[in-house]
């Protein structure tokens, strides 16, 4: 994989990379509320946003923000996504278990994961909502590699810091990322946190706990973007098939954020930093749960979708077969008694076809034992010898085997 992008170290050349130079895309002051036309918030989140952003919500509802003022974006909807709508369908038919160990279908590539945001850390369990270069931010990707080994999978964890906390961070774990790509990657996750104020926009009861809900976050400036969101679709369906709205969104962002580099890389943003550490780590758990089923790897990986036949049809088909074996074998019988002049003869033409039968299957097979004793390969060969020296004595005159006969 590594061997296809040997050159992908340098930094994409995007405009919002110039634009945003002094104004990291996380805030820590201010935050955006992303409106629909009817003035109802559909999203918070603590980064700059533009016109052209779009968002997409679990159930698949599609919008794009086509102004901006100040804190406030008002986005219009597009509709509802076929794309997001078939795959919650699809993997919806799946019967994923969440608990089977994934050990014996294990991927042979590694899963990557670093974080460009080394600082980002959560108030309520860190005391703080930045500690440069060891954020609580560390244990959220801990918990992450944590499910995925336990699954069976290779993970690499790379905790290389990238602070200090500005847009320059993506140059800087450019780096890094291109060093795990270089280990098999199957696909790169760089796991931060949002930094809005409202802990209860991302906090929910999943599965009887109290978790910290995901965004995904897709950049729009870089080639691969239509790969990187249907990556993002799939996990975002798959995630909430086992574990329910644990993915709240995807946000497609003005930037690339180093997904230039594969189709199947990805930002996550495990909760606020208001929300506990251990509500985000529980979060991000659950998502790492629908990484075999999207990669293929689990034994409850989704098939693809095949043509279903009409009811009946399998069992139809052994029912003919069998017609058409039995008036095979029952028309047979007819013409050898036919043929055979009586039922007695035919007895013995099948008796006779026995034998034949027997003899092309071989001495092994068809004999078995000979005067009553169990034969190998050495005494069948010396019956057969004295068998074909008595013959020859026989038939040294012609006449006389006539005679005899």
């Amino acid at each position: 994989m590594y061997s296809q992008y040997n050159n992908s170290s340098l930094p994409a050349f995007t405009s919002s990379g110039i634009f945003n130079r002094e104004t990291p895309d996380h805030l820590t002051d201010r935050y955006t509320s992303i409106m629909d036309e009817q003035g109802n918030i559909i999203s918070m989140m603590a980064r700059m946003t533009f016109s052209g952003d779009e968002l997409y919500t679990a159930e698949g509802s599609h919008y794009r923000i086509d102004q901006v003022q100040g804190g406030n974006a008002t986005a219009k909807f597009l509709g509802m996504d076929p794309q997001i709508l078939a795959y919650n369908e699809f993997y919806a038919g799946q019967n994923v278990s969440v608990t089977k160990d994934l050990a014996e279908k294990k991927s042979s590539d590694t899963i990557a994961i670093y974080h460009s945001h080394t600082d980002e850390s959560y108030v309520p369990s860190d005391g703080k909502e930045s500690i440069p270069f060891k954020g609580g931010i560390y244990q959220v990707g801990k918990s992450m590699v944590d499910r995925l080994q336990k699954g069976g999978f290779q993970v690499n964890y790379d905790q290389t810091p990238h602070d200090p906390h500005d847009n320059n961070a993506y140059t800087r774990s450019r780096r890094t990322a291109v060093e795990l790509m270089k280990t098999k990657a199957a696909v790169l996750f760089d796991v931060h946190r949002d930094g809005i104020p409202d802990a209860n926009y991302y906090r929910a009861k999943i599965d009887g706990k109290n978790v910290a809900r995901l965004r995904l976050v897709v950049g729009r400036e870089n080639p691969r973007m239509s790969a990187n969101m249907d990556f993002a679709k799939k996990m975002m369906a798959s995630a909430n098939n086992i574990h329910p709205k644990v993915v709240k969104e995807i946000f497609v962002g003005k930037g690339d954020y180093n997904q230039d580099l594969m189709s199947t890389a990805l930002l996550i943003e495990a909760g606020t930093h208001t929300n506990t550490k251990e509500e985000a780590a529980a979060g991000i758990a659950l998502l790492s749960e629908a990484i075999p089923a999207v990669l293929g790897v689990s034994p409850a990986a989704p098939a693809a979708p095949t043509t279903q036949k009409p009811a009946g049809t399998t069992s139809g088909s052994w029912k003919a077969l069998g017609w058409i074996l039995g008036l095979t074998i029952f028309g047979g019988l007819g013409f050898l008694l036919v043929s055979s002049g009586s039922l007695a003869n035919a007895k013995q033409r099948l008796a006779g076809f026995g034998r034949e039968f027997s003899s092309f299957l071989g001495p092994r097979s068809a004999v078995r034992k000979i005067n009553g004793e169990s034969d190998n390969t050495e005494n069948l060969g010396q019956k057969y010898e004295a068998k074909d020296d008595l013959a020859k004595e026989t038939m040294k005159d012609p006449e006389d085997g006539l005679k005899k006969g």
